[in-house]
């Protein structure tokens, strides 16, 4: 299951956004403050949507002002809404279907509520999408028996249903429920997408043993998660270690141990010395790639893995690895969203995967490389994108893109 299309209207400087035929594997690449960041915040925002509510999303996200501070600036509080549609490939009853996931969050009175939300594919070759949610100020009609496609539209058996507040997702509570298989599938697509900000200063030390399987957003269950691999998936873990011998010098071992105090610490062991050192004595460099390694070999990959400047802390020749190993991932069927300041890793990328992002008048503007006609022509003539963007190629392709004059 791909995201294969996301329009975002009116999220901080994201005023009118499209990021259409995704593929599997989105480098975006821009200045500082043009909006990168806040595009990975989408996806926490309805991640935080559907773990509690609307209100504490807005809130998290421009503190106290909540909506107001998230509504992009100039617009009208009273009369515009937060609008995020995303489309992904869904199979039921044995085809693969375009779903549309819309939702629009907007002020009654001095209160955020969800304004619109609906949830819609086509029954049929023909004809227009079929909305099998949808709902309108917490309250609304779902289909409970969509996949019997023996039926027709006007047979289908709707449920109405009353939200206990007009501020929760209606998918946050059908999405439980077989019945409703697209919102089952994209409540869990959200639960499972994983925004990852390794802190090295979280990675290390000693942890207490924690249940979890996957590497957490910051990385402070590091100790748990490389047990819990070495011990359910040996031969996953030796693969991670070899590629850590192959990239740190001097690395030879890794191992999660368990102190006296029943605390987990990661020991390195570097074949120059006869015993292994405990994480806060080697590199910020060593922790990030052993993390990011631990998070890219995962047994049950994240279905969405978005990913800020990954070059940090990291020797710029390791960026063509990690490069490949975010498309082998993704070619594992997980969908990656990667940002970067990095040529080396820009240099890794293909093509079709280049994002770049300008700011005018305030705004952000996504826009597909492959587009620029400057840009393309020289990558097909053996240019490198890492190479282009340092020399500042990237800059005005907006303005290339809507002229198609190189």
């Amino acid at each position: 299951m791909l995201i294969e299309k996301v329009n975002i209207h009116n999220f901080k400087a994201l005023q009118d956004v499209t990021l259409d035929n995704v593929p599997a594997v989105s480098v975006f690449v821009g200045k500082n403050g043009v909006g990168k960041t806040t595009l990975f915040r989408v996806f926490a925002f309805l991640q935080e949507c559907l773990q509690s509510n609307v209100s504490i999303a807005l809130r998290q996200e421009g503190g106290l002002l909540g909506f107001k501070e998230v509504l992009t600036r100039g617009k009208n509080a009273e009369q515009e809404c937060i609008t995020i549609e995303i489309q992904f490939r869904l199979n039921i009853a044995g085809k693969n279907r375009l779903v549309t996931y819309l939702l629009k969050i907007g002020l009654a009175g001095n209160k955020p509520v969800v304004k619109q939300e609906i949830l819609r594919y086509k029954r049929g070759r023909y004809g227009s999408p079929f909305h099998f949610i949808d709902f309108e100020n917490g309250k609304g009609t779902a289909v409970s028996n969509e996949e019997d496609f023996s039926k027709k539209d006007e047979e289908l058996e709707r449920e109405d249903q009353a939200l206990s507040s007009p501020d929760i997702l209606a998918i946050k509570g059908l999405g439980q429920f077989e019945r409703f298989k697209a919102a089952k599938a994209f409540r869990e697509l959200i639960e499972n997408w994983h925004i990852s900000d390794i802190h090295i200063s979280s990675a290390r030390g000693p942890k207490m043993p924690e249940t979890g399987t996957h590497v957490s957003t910051s990385g402070d269950n590091l100790p748990s998660v490389a047990l819990r691999m070495y011990e359910d998936h040996p031969e996953i873990f030796e693969i991670v270690k070899q590629k850590m011998r192959d990239r740190v010098p001097g690395v030879t071992d890794i191992e999660a141990k368990t102190m006296e105090d029943g605390s987990l610490v990661i020991r390195y062991r570097d074949g120059a010395f006869i015993d292994p050192f405990f994480d806060k004595n080697v590199s910020d460099g060593t922790v990030k790639m052993f993390a990011y390694l631990l998070v890219l070999h995962d047994p049950k990959p994240h279905k969405i893995l978005c990913i800020e400047e990954p070059e940090n802390q990291l020797y710029p020749e390791l960026m063509s690895l990690l490069a490949e190993e975010f498309i082998e991932y993704a070619g594992r069927g997980g969908q990656v969203f990667i940002s970067t300041h990095s040529p080396d890793f820009l240099n890794a990328v293909p093509l079709e995967s280049l994002f770049v992002l300008e700011k005018e008048q305030g705004v952000t503007k996504i826009h597909r490389v492959k587009d620029d006609p400057l840009v393309a022509n020289s990558m097909k003539h053996g240019d490198q994108a890492g190479y282009l963007w340092q020399q500042g190629e990237f800059e005005g392709i907006g303005k290339r893109i809507a002229s198609k004059v190189p």
